[in-house]
Order: structure tokens, then sequence, then C-alpha cells
């Protein structure tokens, strides 16, 4: 759940999803780097009552020193620290990871300079032992990390312990190989390559600024033709 823009609103959707899905199922917060230090701490006091499982971005993603003086409160309290989508090389994740500033490293595959870049954070990752749980949604980003995590899990974990892969339902129709999820898991897919190749109608459709959709915003008046 998204958290951060009201203390008093929070608590009032935290106590209602409980009531909706017990404390025997996960909760997990995402202030999308609302925060300061200071703030991130005070707040999530607040909601410690709720057991979320970690606060995702609780500040700054470049601050390093921040996120490990959170995770030094609040990991007592039973909240971890998740962070890493904005993190751009295995360099920031090897500080994250050695200031003990993350428990949940979320990687992003299209931020991260490349497969082997990615690789190396994984490997790293372990070495800390600390799950890697990749940041996903947007258009052909649950395709991709699927991937990943199948990699981490058969060459480097082995385990799917603590390892959690997002997932969001909408753009998969514009994807050539769509992934697949059923009973809350990942299929692994049985095409070749990242599947993240799009159709070839969507790519058409949605050229700047010729394509039909595009098109409709200008007629529209949603945006001015150059």
């Amino acid at each position: 759940m998204k958290v951060g823009v009201s203390l008093e609103d929070d608590k009032r959707r935290s106590r209602l999803i409980r009531d909706e899905i017990g404390y025997d199922n996960l909760l997990m917060m995402d202030a999308n780097q609302c925060w300061d230090v200071q703030e991130a701490i005070d707040w999530m006091k607040e909601l410690a009552i709720f057991k979320p499982l970690w606060i995702e971005e609780p500040t700054s993603p470049d601050d390093v020193l921040g996120h490990a003086q959170i995770a030094k409160v609040l990991n007592p309290l039973g909240i971890g620290i998740a962070t890493g989508e904005h993190c751009q090389n295995r360099v920031v994740f090897k500080q994250f990871l050695q200031a003990n500033a993350l428990q949940y490293c979320q990687i992003d595959c299209c931020r991260l300079g490349g497969v082997n870049e990615i690789v190396a954070v994984y490997i790293m990752a372990a070495k800390f032992g600390v799950p890697v749980c990749p940041h996903a949604g947007g258009v052909g980003l649950c395709e991709h990390v699927q991937h990943l995590s199948i990699f981490d899990y058969i060459c480097v974990s082995g385990s799917l312990e603590n390892r959690y892969l997002e997932y969001a339902e909408h753009l998969h129709e514009h994807m050539t190989y769509p992934a697949t999820v059923k009973k809350g898991y990942y299929l692994v897919p049985k095409d070749l390559g990242h599947s993240t190749e799009m159709q070839e109608d969507s790519l058409r459709d949605h050229e700047y600024p010729n394509g039909p959709v595009w098109q409709k915003l200008f007629d529209e008046g949603t945006f001015q033709r150059e």
C-alpha cells in the first residue's frame, strides 16, 4: 500500500487492509521517497502496529546512510527496508549492502546497465544474505524480470524464501509473449528470449507523432501538435 500523505489516513487504510487480509498475510508499504530520514522513522513507528513486512523507498534513493539509519531503528520493530529500483549501478548497491541499509534488494532491470550489472548485484546480495525482489510493472518490465528471478532461483539462491516479484495486470496485451501468473506465481516462459518483444500493431499505433493513438490525443486537445 502507498503511504506518506496523511498519517491518519495511512492508519485508517492499514486497519481496513488488516481487517480484510488478517495478520497471516503479508502487507508491504511504499512511501515513494516522500520523507526525510527522521520523518520516515517517526511515521513508520506509528504504522508498526500493522506489522508491515517492509517500507519501500522511505527516503531519497541516493541516501545510503539515511536508509541505514532508518533500518537501524525499524528492523527491531520487524520492518525491513526495501529499495533499489532507482539505483543505477552495482557500486550503489554495494554501498547499500555494506551499510546494512536494505533488507530487500529491488533491482530494476531497465535502470541497471544490462545483464552483467544485474548478475553482479545478485551475487553481492547473495553474499550478504539479502533477497532480491525485482521491481516490475510498466511496459514489458514484468516480462523481463521474471527471467531474473528464475535465474536467481536456479543459479544463485536456490530459494524462494522472502523473494517476491511484483506484477501489474495492465499493458500485457501489447507484448508478443506476455507474462503469465497463476495462483500468485509466475509461470516459467516457454519461448526463447527475454519476452520483451512488443506486438507490431502496438508499436505502429503508438508511434510518435503519426500513430493513431497520438493522432486521437491531438484531435481531443490533450496534446498540441508540434
